[in-house]
């Protein structure tokens, strides 16, 4: 297993969010939404997800973090494993210009609506399911807030794949230390399917044969 990272947090922190308000308003039907990962996920009402996530420069120290910490040479070949929108691999070609990004994600919309320099680096495809890449392709692999999403048994197939197919790995999921940060998770997650706490994740990886990096975001 690799280090424990503080690379998104920062950025994680930035966001104010009322807990008790979403949990109190009709959250089943917005999990349902939600968890359909189309247009009303994006860049619909934020009782349903990210409430227009148009992007805004925010993954540009991300991108620079991770170079710096991987040592990515200026030809590195990085995969995003839910990429979204694909912002920070869009941050990550213009720091690295000779980089081949690739990105895949479960959302059809999120894709056709991605960054248009990198749409075309982008496909549609479950983190969960083998991917068509072969093994130690890329350099780097990172998944950011989308293992969580995943059923126990998806998780073990999503981390066999991210420890195949890459050479560094970072992943980064919602985790909770004491029972005020589960409380505010359980009323703050649509997506999630997993609620660990750092040490099962940490138990969970060494089971799996997971030997990358790892960053865990709380709801304080």
């Amino acid at each position: 297993m690799g280090k424990l990272q503080e690379i998104i947090t920062p950025l994680h922190k930035k966001t104010a969010r009322d807990y008790i308000g979403r949990m109190t308003d009709d959250k089943i039907h917005c999990m349902q939404i939600a968890r359909q990962y189309g247009k009303e996920y994006w860049d619909g009402d934020r009782r349903y997800g990210y409430g227009g996530y148009r992007y805004d420069g925010r993954w540009a120290a991300v991108a620079q973090k991770l170079i710096e910490l991987y040592n990515l040479p200026a030809d590195a070949k990085i995969l995003d494993v839910g990429c979204g929108k694909g912002y920070l691999l869009f941050e990550l070609k213009k720091l690295l210009p000779a980089a081949e990004v690739r990105g895949i994600d479960i959302s059809e919309y999120g894709i056709r609506n991605s960054k248009e320099e990198i749409r075309s680096n982008l496909s549609v495809h479950r983190a969960q399911d083998k991917y068509p890449f072969a093994d130690k392709e890329f350099d780097l692999v990172i998944s950011i807030t989308t293992l969580h999403n995943l059923t126990l048994p998806e998780l073990h197939s999503a981390l066999t794949e991210i420890e195949r197919v890459g050479k560094e790995k970072y992943v980064a999921m919602e985790s909770y230390r004491n029972e005020a940060e589960l409380f505010n998770l359980e009323c703050w997650a649509l997506t999630a399917e997993a609620f660990f706490r750092p040490d099962e994740w940490a138990w969970m990886f060494s089971r799996f044969g997971y030997t990358g990096d790892y960053e865990f975001i709380f709801f304080e």
